[in-house]
């Protein structure tokens, strides 16, 4: 069975949402499923997204669905009404939008809703999102609800607190947009505050209602009623409000450098969570990869644990790679770290490193990470310690000091599951290792492991209700074999790479949340269809980085460009770059500096299907010659690029 396009494009049935741009104004912004986002004034960005959201007592977010759609657009000004319904288990709420811009630069954003049932909520009400490249290290003027005025700034190294200290009951923000000109905003229905969301992945600041303190999750009963709204206005000091003018999106310029940054990470992957062992056709392809680890989960309540080792052990002798353990100690007993010590030397493991983690903590403490320094200290392991959820974790319990490295984890879905939002992820990965380089001292940094969706909720205020069986696990994101899952790969190899981080583990081998299909191919194909024994096209973006494994990574310099992504590395006498586009729009690009003469090939909608089921055959053609110089070009909607320069034969598609 072939996938619908879509599916192959951006792992959906039908159509993305309909961007819709609107006026208020100097402001230019966007309308799209039911949210405002992009307010720029002229080429600035000032607000990224203002939306209404129901969180369910774990903190997930309840989908939305939208009726009743009205749009009034004139030249300068919008009135946008609609309904929005939310609906999962016991919970049915339902709210009234109302959204309209004035030609003076007003927005304002009204919230009306109703619990239709009685359910458990962590929170109800309107979010803002404040763009991290205009507002880190900003200057801000806050009003809050007791009358009182500070001058808070928004934090330039992500903050470990949250809320953001002196960012608290809040019925007035702003922020100065240029000088003398501010963006403020008014909340009307309760107290907002802001959290920095870098510690999530997000690229924004959050100014939400329900603020923190308060005690959750919280019963709301039937007919409860939630009224809040959000007004935008500018503010001048005196300085003239300039009028807007429309630009279109600009031509990005990327300047291919020489200089070397620092040595690419070692990559490696997670054994596939449905336990079936590789096949030999798998295992080749795998092999391909140039992987340095496989990563395997030791949970030690689980008495079948040794035997969950002895198949990591093998399955990483079989790619030859090097084991990362992540050892899943008990909550309430030492565990058996001296027989996981036992167990590596009898089976003669290659293991490089031990994340040691515990049932219950948020990460490592310092006991833990000294039983396992000596249960563990004739087996040759790197002992590590830190988290196996996010960097807040680290942020609400510090892990334990002299640890071998330091670990957490990265997702981009812990507050949204759009992919407008989550192709804006990549952009603050970066500021996570500074902030963990910062605030944990100067220690080896790994990241275990990247994945599309949350592995498990650290943050749930009750037990997590299974999945029917005919819907996806909530681990499990149909995106992982589509176009936008490759480019967002790239993305986030392009903005770690350069960090200097020691290593990094993405994804799985096999599976839903893996680099390929199963043999057998996946159990629900009408939500996640795709082709059995087929790779997904982000195996190709790890192949292609694979083959420079040991080498360096290059400095790319180019403008700021929202949603697009480029990398550089080198490997003895061969040099790649790759770009990455997220958006849903052809962008053009232009390159300079390239080394010599390159050959350059596309992963698109085009090639994506003979990349899927004739991998081999993609990887051994390098495409066609650029010369030296590569000259403007449109990079298609989802796609990756790679330019590939080399005096030998090109693209082998061999590892290490």
């Amino acid at each position: 069975m072939t996938p619908p396009l879509n599916f192959l494009r951006h792992g959906s049935a039908g159509p993305l949402p309909e961007r819709r741009p609107l006026r208020a104004g100097p402001f230019s912004l966007v309308f799209e499923a039911g949210d405002l986002r992009y307010v720029k004034f002229g080429g600035r960005e000032v607000i990224r997204r203002i939306y209404g959201a129901v969180r369910d007592q774990n903190w997930d977010t309840v989908p939305a669905e939208i009726s009743d759609l009205k749009i009034e657009d004139e030249s300068d000004s919008f009135r946008i009404r609609y309904t929005s319904t939310h609906r999962r288990g016991d919970i049915h709420f339902v709210w009234q939008a109302e959204l309209t811009g004035a030609p003076d630069g007003g927005i304002r954003f009204a919230f009306d809703g109703e619990a239709k049932s009685t359910f458990q909520r962590s929170r109800i009400g309107l979010c803002v999102l404040h763009p991290i490249r205009e507002c880190a290290g900003v200057r801000c003027r806050a009003l809050h609800r007791d009358g009182t005025r500070s001058q808070p700034v928004f934090p330039d190294v992500v903050a470990s607190r949250q809320p953001v200290p002196g960012f608290q009951n809040l019925a007035g923000l702003a922020h100065e947009i240029e000088p003398g000109l501010w963006a403020e905003l008014l909340f009307d229905g309760e107290a907002f505050e802001t959290e920095d969301q870098r510690n999530w992945i997000d690229a924004s600041f959050k100014t939400y209602g329900t603020p923190l303190e308060i005690p959750r999750p919280v019963t709301v009963p039937a007919g409860t009623r939630v009224r809040q709204a959000v007004t935008l206005q500018l503010r001048s000091d005196g300085a003239p409000v300039h009028s807007f003018q429309s630009t279109p999106l600009p031509t990005v310029l990327l300047q291919a450098g020489g200089t070397v940054r620092c040595r690419l990470p070692e990559l490696g992957l997670g054994m596939a969570s449905h336990g079936r062992p590789l096949s030999q056709r798998e295992l080749a392809r795998l092999s391909r990869l140039g992987l340095s680890h496989l990563r395997a989960d030791l949970r030690l309540t689980d008495p079948r644990w040794p035997e969950a080792l002895r198949a990591a052990a093998r399955e990483a002798l079989e790619l030859g790679a090097a084991l990362e353990l992540a050892v899943h100690l008990p909550p309430d007993e030492p565990g058996e770290l001296a027989s996981v010590a036992k167990e590596l030397i009898r089976l003669k493991a290659d293991p490089i490193r031990a994340l040691i983690l515990r049932d219950g903590q948020k990460s490592t403490t310092a006991a833990d990470l000294q039983s396992a320094r000596t249960a563990l200290a004739d087996s040759g392991l790197a002992i590590g310690a830190g988290t196996d959820a996010d960097l807040y974790q680290l942020h609400l319990q510090a892990p334990a000091g002299g640890a071998d490295f330091l670990s957490w984890s990265m997702n981009p879905q812990v507050h949204a599951r759009d992919l407008t939002s989550i192709a804006e992820t990549p952009e603050v990965v970066a500021q996570q290792v500074a902030a963990a380089r910062q605030h944990f001292g100067d220690v080896p940094l790994a990241v275990s492991p990247i994945t599309l969706r949350p592995r498990f909720n650290p943050g749930a205020g009750g037990p997590e209700s299974a999945s029917p069986p005919d819907e996806l696990p909530p681990q499990v994101d149909p995106r992982q074999s589509s176009l936008f899952g490759a480019a967002w790969t790239l993305a986030m190899l392009a903005a770690l790479a350069p960090t200097g981080l020691e290593s990094l583990t993405l994804f799985e081998t096999t599976g839903w949340r893996g680099v390929m299909e199963t043999e057998s191919g996946g159990p629900l194909p009408a939500k996640f269809p795709s082709i059995p024994g087929a790779v997904f096209p982000l195996y190709h973006v790890l192949a292609d980085v694979g083959e420079f494994a040991g080498g360096e990574v290059l400095g790319v310099h180019a403008a700021p460009a929202h949603a697009l992504a480029f990398m550089g590395l080198r490997k003895a006498d061969r040099t790649a770059f790759w770009l990455a586009n997220l958006t849903e729009e052809p962008r053009r690009v232009r390159i300079a500096g390239l080394p010599g003469a390159v050959r350059w090939r596309r992963l698109d909608e085009t090639s994506v299907l003979a990349a899927m089921t004739e991998p081999e055959t993609f990887r051994r053609d390098a495409g066609p010659s650029a010369g030296s110089t590569h000259e403007e070009f449109t990079l298609p909607a989802l796609a990756v690029l790679r330019l590939l320069s080399s005096p030998g034969p090109h693209g082998s598609g061999h590892g290490r």
